[in-house]
């Protein structure tokens, strides 16, 4: 199918004619037909997760602005978004910000960074996220706030917009895909373990901070997650599973050997396959082509990836995400959160949505599909773990009817929490508003344009262009708008 076969969600209208979609694509997503309001909505049941009361199931996922200050401290626009996620009146506020550890580990030269000389200004995000909630909650009972703590490996870009990979294995699909493959960086041993005290540092500072838990980011393709694929890299680090999952245990002990007191959560792509391109059959001058993966041929078994079928590695295959896991429970960590893929190289997995970003592809699938694995694969996940404390991603393309399948996915037990993203930056009052049962905002909803993707793949602050007037007027839109015609005609 190409893109104009797809049925825009917005145009279904009624819940009536969005399971009637649903069905005709042979999906299993589930969709309540009636919201339920106030403290009797499944949305609003409070979870006790280890030490934490967390009073509703709506999560903030962590998004990197590429905002911050050269010195890696917050903007006035990293503090107006935080003051946005308090807004939304969800209760878990997953990591807030990707906040590198050290300077080489930054994904753009205006990424937030721990250190002792921003340690003041990331604790006041903190304080005006808490305010605002108060504005509208009326209090900040059970309200849980976390750090994500990154390091960016095969993304890094420290210093300008060129790629300075720190990676922990050459990958014959990737290298050179994103800059110079000479440019890439081959971590040794000695620098992980550097690395891993960088971490310890930081967390013990996002404890002083105030930050109840921080997020040991394994997702996306980033380090960490790298870790999970590094199955042809020598040493303690990679090779089995055993290996792999040295990085987190580590981490792990540093840390609770530092700050006992601090949570510990993962956010963890679960599965990891082939990179995607547009199909140059299908491409024409002013429109990309569908995705399609990339020639693997010469790679198989394809040692790469994690959770999928090595001999078909656009089949996922969730055994090696179950072993990770296992070894997740073994260290006592209870908080998750599911995402899939990475948004550089298969972003339709990652971010659902009818409208790629401008080095992207057309969806290869009706983005309702990507929706319904975001699902499933929580479900496996919860199903198989169900002391965990899951949140869930892939919401947003749903729109108008995000609060009905929200409701059904956490009534059936498929997800604990419904985490958000891009919906956030659009209409950040949508968690407050359905769970009061306020008039919901439609012009506000989140259409997945991918503006706040490729606004910062090109240099410029992250945040919604069409919806939110504070970007639509500045003058990177004009920037924005010359960057997506000439990629149209590239």
């Amino acid at each position: 199918m190409k893109f104009g076969d797809f049925v825009k969600v917005k145009s279904l209208q009624s819940v009536e004619n969005f399971k009637w979609s649903i069905e005709a694509l042979g999906l299993n997503i589930p969709c309540d037909e009636e919201l339920v309001t106030g403290d009797a909505s499944p949305m609003a049941k409070p979870l006790q997760v280890g030490e934490f009361t967390i009073g509703n199931r709506y999560a903030i996922h962590p998004m990197e602005g590429w905002d911050g200050n050269a010195d890696g401290s917050p903007s006035d626009n990293t503090r107006r978004r935080w003051s946005h996620f308090g807004k939304s009146g969800a209760k878990l506020i997953w990591g807030g910000e990707a906040v590198a550890v050290r300077h080489d580990g930054r994904a753009n030269p205006q990424q937030l960074m721990m250190d002792a000389k921003n340690q003041s200004a990331i604790a006041q995000l903190r304080e005006t996220l808490v305010a605002s909630h108060k504005e509208v909650m009326g209090d900040d009972k059970n309200l849980l706030i976390g750090l994500q703590l990154t390091h960016s490996g095969r993304f890094c870009k420290p210093n300008t917009n060129q790629m300075e990979p720190r990676v922990l294995f050459n990958h014959p699909l990737l290298d050179g895909r994103f800059g110079p493959a000479q440019n890439i960086v081959v971590l040794r041993d000695d620098e992980i373990e550097r690395l891993i005290e960088d971490f310890v540092i930081a967390a013990k500072r996002a404890w002083d901070c105030g930050y109840q838990f921080v997020d040991l980011k394994h997702c996306h393709g980033y380090l960490g997650h790298e870790f999970l694929g590094a199955k042809t890299r020598a040493g303690k680090y990679g090779g089995s599973m055993e290996h792999r999952t040295r990085f987190l245990k580590e981490l792990v002990a540093g840390i609770r050997a530092e700050v006992p007191q601090l949570g510990l959560g993962v956010r963890l792509s679960a599965f990891d396959f082939l990179p995607f391109r547009p199909d140059p059959a299908l491409s024409k001058p002013d429109e990309l082509g569908p995705g399609i993966a990339v020639d693997a041929s010469a790679t198989m078994p394809y040692q790469y990836g994690f959770g999928i079928n090595e001999t078909n590695p656009t089949q996922i295959a969730l055994n090696e995400t179950f072993e990770f896991l296992e070894v997740v429970e073994s260290l006592n960590i209870q908080l998750m959160n599911i995402t899939l893929g990475s948004p550089y190289y298969n972003p339709h997995l990652t971010r659902p949505a009818m409208y790629p970003p401008s080095d992207g592809y057309q969806p290869p699938e009706d983005p309702l599909v990507g929706v319904a694995r975001h699902l499933d694969a929580v479900r496996q996940l919860k199903n198989r773990f169900p002391k965990m404390a899951f949140v869930g991603s892939g919401y947003t393309y749903l729109q108008e009817f995000l609060p009905n399948v929200a409701q059904a996915a956490v009534r059936m037990g498929w997800t604990d929490f419904v985490g958000l993203g891009r919906m956030v930056l659009s209409y950040p009052e949508l968690p407050a508003d359905v769970l009061a049962g306020r008039p919901f905002q439609r012009k506000r909803l989140c259409r997945t344009f991918s503006d706040c993707t490729t606004a910062p793949r090109n240099g410029m602050v992250s945040g919604c262009y069409p919806l939110d007037a504070h970007y639509k007027k500045s003058p990177q839109m004009v920037q924005l708008t010359q960057i997506k015609k000439a990629a149209n005609h590239s």
